[in-house]
């Protein structure tokens, strides 16, 4: 088993990942523990990550600011409402994404939970930003940045 010699993670010194529909600003690299990674990610007025799903993860979010829509299934079959202190658990295979339909920037921890450990063809974010980049056609200096 790694050692790892860190235990606490400012959500203050993040690096930022402003992707075209949301940004992740990195609490807690997956490099950083045995099955997990933290994230804060911010949503602006209208913007909602993409219907996605994760295959390898179970997601946890808490809510911090803002109001907005949590919809779940390919073709977001149903909806919730979410605000500041809720928690919402995203199950793995489960098509999901939080739209900011409010007024004020949405923003929320997103804690991902490897069912099988952190996943050994991208082992840091960074590496799985880039496989996105590649997929997408963005440009990863541009994605990437410090806050």
């Amino acid at each position: 088993m790694q050692k790892y010699d860190k235990y606490v993670f400012s959500t203050k010194d993040t690096i930022h990942y402003r992707f075209p529909s949301h940004v992740n600003d990195l609490v807690m690299d997956r490099s950083e523990a045995e099955t997990t990674e933290i994230f804060m990610v911010v949503l602006e007025k209208g913007e909602a990550p993409e219907i996605h799903v994760h295959d390898d993860a179970e997601q946890i979010f808490y809510m911090i600011q803002g109001k907005g829509t949590l919809r779940i299934g390919e073709n977001c079959e149903e909806t919730f409402p979410v605000k500041p202190g809720d928690a919402v658990r995203i199950p793995p295979h489960t098509f999901h994404s939080i739209l900011n339909d409010g007024e004020e920037q949405v923003v929320y921890l997103s804690v991902d939970c490897f069912l099988g450990g952190r996943p050994k063809d991208e082992p840091t974010w960074d590496s799985h930003v880039l496989w996105e980049c590649k997929e997408y056609g963005w440009d990863f200096d541009k994605v990437r940045g410090l806050k």
